[in-house]
């Protein structure tokens, strides 16, 4: 988004919607890659699971709603930003667990 100041304020915020919807539909028309969000999940789940074995009730309460929260947060987040259904909640998905990769 680029600013103009001599720009008058009516074209700048029809420029500006139309760069939203431009890069809202590159965004949707994208594959959504969620590798790192599988392994992200699944040694989540490992964690919750060592978590309840050794009987720490607390700790696997915290963290589980952590996560909870994280992904009702980037769900609404990406309701927000103009996604619904499906892709909406792979967005969410990836954006939550998607930390996975970097291990």
């Amino acid at each position: 988004m680029q600013f103009d100041e001599n720009e008058p304020q009516a074209m700048r915020e029809e420029r500006f919607a139309a760069e939203r919807a431009a890069r809202r539909a590159r965004r949707k028309a994208a594959k959504l890659d969620s590798r790192d969000a599988h392994l992200g999940a699944a040694m989540l789940v490992v964690a919750l699971t060592l978590l309840g074995w050794f009987v720490q009730w607390v700790a696997l309460a915290v963290v589980s709603g952590v996560f909870l929260l994280w992904f009702a947060a980037a769900l609404s987040w990406t309701y927000a930003d103009g996604d619904h259904g499906r892709h909406a909640l792979q967005r969410a998905y990836n954006l939550t667990f998607g930390w996975g990769g970097g291990f």
